[in-house]
């Protein structure tokens, strides 16, 4: 008979990490296809996502394809991250003072320095929005970088390097709400706030009717959305607020398990790979390159994934290590975590998104994106590298 501790936090994490290695190549197929296209007819690229698609309520009769996909399916990529970041305080890594320890001073420093060292690059200048953008972590792009590697990796590095990129998520998560909403209306908030507040109420009292938490979502989606806060937020906060525990009885997969299993592989397959091709689309012919070169908004964040993610992780856990806080994954050495920590600087999903709230204007974003694209291929491969040799200085 199979350990509950292996039914409850071994198997969900494996198929995780599955799911999100197998995403990572759609991730990059859609990416390499938005690129081409982009490039070949740009006229053509433009045109299938500003096209019109707006509702006559609201606001959301402004809406084009592109603000459909930003706005309303990366909801369900942000509503998966809810329910990712509950699993891990439920029952994995950051359940616990003890064991959140590590990966959450790591993450603090992968986005403090990041943020830090964007803001010098670009200190004086107009473009201090883009601060947020090289602090997230891709999970996508990290499990399948490290699924290149299978088992010269770790079991430990790979749990620690999810956690990671888990508190990431929160992180930004926060920023996207705290610095990236404009002509905030309170009146719609407030009815948002209502909302979770009636999800919260029957989620207590144990409701467990799927449709009515669904119509309570598109709620408050719609308020959020009207708010001028980024909807997206509303979906982690109805993950962190619908019912995920037992069926009656206490037996069989959790509600967040079935929840999980369910959508994540909606996210990775279909919403991730089509946010990448109507985001990724960057012109690289011309002047494009050359100015991004000469771009500090594109060089802070390069440098900010290349060298302030890294720095930033092993700084933080150094001394955390030292102080006795923290201590370093089992079976890991300071190289293969040095590894991890490169690898952890590919920035991709979140970092767009971010970057597309930060810059209005298509030039500045258009220098953004390359800026992400070349720091996290740098990062993965500088990672990769690292984690092989570290797997080879291991077995001699």
């Amino acid at each position: 008979m199979t350990p509950p501790v292996v039914r409850r936090v071994v198997r969900p994490l494996t198929r995780f990490l599955a799911t999100e290695a197998a995403g990572g190549v759609l991730l990059l197929a859609a990416t390499a296809a938005a690129l081409a296209w982009a490039n070949i007819d740009g006229d053509s690229y433009d045109d299938a996502w500003s096209r019109g698609a707006g509702v006559a309520i609201g606001s959301l009769d402004r809406m084009t394809v592109h603000a459909w996909i930003n706005d309303a399916l990366m909801t369900l990529f942000f509503f998966v991250v809810g329910l990712e970041i509950r699993r891990e305080l439920l029952r994995g890594e950051l359940r616990g003072a003890r064991r959140a320890a590590l990966p959450a001073i790591a993450a603090l420093g992968g986005m403090a320095v990041p943020a830090l060292l964007y803001l010098a690059v670009n200190a004086g200048g107009g473009a201090t929005r883009g601060g947020g953008v090289p602090m997230a972590t891709d999970i996508a792009f990290v499990a399948g970088a490290m699924a290149l590697l299978g088992r010269r990796v770790p079991a430990s590095l790979k749990v620690f390097v999810i956690a990671l990129a888990i508190v990431d998520d929160i992180g930004a998560i926060a920023v996207i709400a705290l610095f990236y909403t404009d002509g905030l209306s309170l009146g719609w908030l407030a009815a948002a706030v209502g909302t979770f507040a009636v999800t919260a109420a029957l989620s207590s009292a144990g409701v467990r009717s799927l449709a009515a938490y669904a119509a309570l979502a598109l709620v408050a989606w719609f308020a959020m959305h009207e708010s001028g806060v980024h909807a997206t937020i509303a979906g982690v906060a109805m993950a962190l607020l619908i019912p995920t525990g037992h069926d009656a009885g206490g037996v069989g997969a959790t509600a967040l398990d079935r929840l999980e299993h369910l959508l994540h592989p909606w996210s990775s397959y279909a919403v991730v790979p089509l946010f990448a091709l109507a985001n990724a689309g960057v012109p690289l012919g011309g002047d494009a390159v050359r100015d991004a070169l000469d771009s500090r908004v594109a060089l802070g964040i390069a440098l900010g994934l290349v060298v302030g993610k890294p720095a930033g992780i092993l700084l933080f856990s150094a001394i955390a290590v030292v102080a006795r806080a923290a201590t370093l994954p089992r079976d890991a050495s300071w190289a293969a975590f040095a590894g991890v920590a490169m690898i952890a600087g590919i920035g991709f999903t979140v970092s767009i998104f971010i970057a597309g709230l930060a810059f209005a204007g298509p030039a500045t974003a258009g220098q953004a994106k390359i800026g992400i694209l070349g720091g996290s291929a740098l990062s993965a491969a500088g990672g990769v590298s690292a984690l092989a040799l570290a797997a080879r200085a291991k077995a001699h």
